[in-house]
């Protein structure tokens, strides 16, 4: 991935010196990648129930409390890490704008935040067994890099297209909050069976791997940074995240009616939607009957 040179975000946090900073849970859900961590860490290691902990349908809605945030800045200038994640997020930043001003609208650029352990956030206390994942309370991406490396020996999805894929899933979910679906999916919460709001919760989060695909196709057109081996990356990465895949590594079986982020082959199959059209309508996953 042809990346170096490219125009950074200012839109990135730095709050890896900072601690971890404490804070209590708000009322918000996050949403993230992270059936990744979950099953394979989560589930084996730390005890965390993925409905719990990241799903978007789960968790009740604890009372607000002060959060006190970790010091943020800008990441120093030869962190080349850093300079890669505000490359990809400066770059999704060109396409939704875009893609929202031809629409009539414009798009709001989210923050992207860089943290080691655990941060505060409006959805409550972010932690890295977690995963990458965005809070709609303050629209912010929350990234522990050391997920990168998990991605690479752990979960078999190395390459910097699959780190950017994983960016890129994040921010996807952020333009579903400002088009009003993630409040339309969350206000079915407690109103469906725990079957049905995970079935829910994987329409979203194939929605935001087709717009992933979205923003790989006009990035491409646009940069012409990619080659073969990076869009096989991003694929084999969507692949290794599958929740069928991630529910055989761990326990050796699959179960369907707990999914909820979506199979590898579906995952595959919408984030290359997106990348073939450009089009947001054709990421409509919830008027699909098949997935």
């Amino acid at each position: 991935m042809k990346w170096e040179g490219n125009r950074e975000s200012d839109n990135v946090e730095d709050r890896r010196d900072g601690g971890g900073g404490g804070g209590g849970f708000g009322g918000g859900r996050t949403i993230g990648i992270g059936t990744v961590v979950v099953a394979l860490i989560g589930w084996g290691v730390f005890g965390i129930n993925p409905l719990t902990t990241i799903g978007l349908l789960s968790g009740g809605g604890a009372p607000q409390v002060q959060q006190q945030q970790a010091p943020a800045h800008r990441p120093p200038g030869n962190d080349r890490q850093a300079a890669f994640v505000s490359t990809v997020l400066a770059s999704t930043e060109d396409v939704w704008a875009q893609i929202f001003q031809q629409g009539g609208a414009r798009y709001q650029d989210p923050k992207l935040v860089l943290y080691r352990g655990a941060t505060p956030t409006a959805c409550g206390t972010g932690q890295s067994a977690m995963g990458p994942f965005y809070c709609p309370g303050d629209h912010k991406v929350y990234l522990d890099m050391d997920f990168f490396d998990t991605m690479s020996r752990q979960l078999g999805a190395p390459g910097e297209f699959a780190r950017a894929y994983v960016i890129a899933h994040e921010v996807g979910h952020h333009v579903q909050t400002l088009l009003g679906t993630t409040a339309k999916v969350d206000g079915m919460r407690g109103r469906v069976s725990q079957r049905e709001q995970n079935a829910l919760s994987v329409r979203l989060e194939l929605q935001a791997d087709c717009y992933a695909g979205i923003w790989t196709h006009y990035s491409q057109q646009a940069k012409h940074w990619l080659d073969q081996g990076d869009i096989e990356s991003a694929m084999n990465a969507a692949e290794q995240i599958g929740d069928d895949t991630l529910q055989r590594r761990q326990t050796g079986t699959v179960r369907p009616d707990a999914f909820t982020h979506g199979s590898s082959e579906q995952r595959v199959r919408w984030f290359t939607q997106g990348m073939k059209t450009g089009n947001v309508q054709a990421c409509d996953t919830f008027s699909v009957r098949a997935l």
